[in-house]
C-alpha cells in the first residue's frame, strides 16, 4: 500500500530518536530530549496510518509503527475502545506516552515499606498534546484507561526498548499477586516509512 507524504512526521521522529539513542542511553537525558520530539509528532494526527487507529471490541490495541533495529527504543500507537483498561501492570524500561486522540486516565501505584501495593497520588487524565513519563527510576507501575465510554482514544507510546517484547508484570492488587507477561503487537503489519517515491518525482525537472 502506498504511503503519502502525510507520514513524513513519524519518519522524521524516528530519524531523529535515532540520532539520539546513538549519543546518549542516560535515563534522564533520553527521557527530556525524546519528551520534546514526541510533543512535536503529536501535535497533529494526520500522519498516523488508517491501521493503526482500529479498535478491537474486546481489547486495547497495540500497533508497533517502528522498533529500531538494535531495540534501543520502540513506538507504539495505543487504541482505546471504549471504556477499555489495562491491568495494574509495569514496563522494567523508561516510556512516554503522548495523548494524540482523546483522552486517557491514569492511576499510579506503588509498594508501600510492607511491601503492599498501594496507590501513588491521584488519578491524572492525557488530553490531546499531554505527555506522561514511566520508568523502574521515576515510578513505573499504573493503570490506564480510556476515559470515554463512548469513542476511541488514541495515545502514542516510546520506550526505551522493544517494548513487545519485554518481559513485564501485572499485579492484583487484591491479591498480591504478581504474574510476568509480554505484551507482543496487535498487529504484523507497520508502516512503510521509506517510500519517498512521489517526494523524490516532484524534485525532478
Amino acid at each position: 500500500m502506498n504511503q503519502t507524504p502525510s507520514i513524513a512526521p513519524l519518519r522524521n521522529f524516528i530519524t531523529n530518536m535515532t540520532r539520539l539513542v546513538e549519543t546518549t542511553q542516560d535515563e534522564t537525558v533520553l527521557l527530556a530530549e525524546s519528551k520534546q520530539l514526541l510533543a512535536n509528532l503529536i501535535q497533529s494526527d494526520s500522519w498516523l496510518p488508517e491501521f493503526c487507529t482500529v479498535p478491537h471490541p474486546e481489547f486495547y490495541q497495540q500497533y508497533l509503527l517502528h522498533a529500531d533495529p538494535l531495540e534501543r527504543f520502540s513506538v507504539v500507537s495505543f487504541v482505546w475502545g471504549p471504556g477499555q483498561k489495562t491491568p495494574i501492570h509495569d514496563h522494567c524500561t523508561w516510556g512516554l506516552i503522548g495523548m494524540l486522540r482523546g483522552a486517557e486516565k491514569g492511576q499510579r501505584y506503588q509498594f508501600d515499606n510492607t511491601g503492599k501495593l498501594v496507590v501513588d497520588g491521584p488519578e491524572t487524565t492525557l488530553k490531546p498534546g499531554d505527555i506522561d513519563a514511566v520508568s523502574p527510576h521515576i515510578g513505573d507501575i499504573h493503570v490506564v484507561s480510556n476515559a470515554f465510554d463512548d469513542q476511541t482514544s488514541i495515545s502514542i507510546h516510546v520506550y526505551g526498548g522493544n517494548i513487545g517484547a519485554i518481559q513485564r508484570h501485572v499485579y492484583g492488587l487484591d491479591t498480591g499477586e504478581i504474574k510476568h507477561f509480554v505484551s507482543g503487537y496487535s498487529s504484523t503489519q507497520t508502516p512503510n516509512l521509506w517510500d519517498r517515491s512521489a517526494e523524490v518525482r516532484a524534485q525532478i525537472r
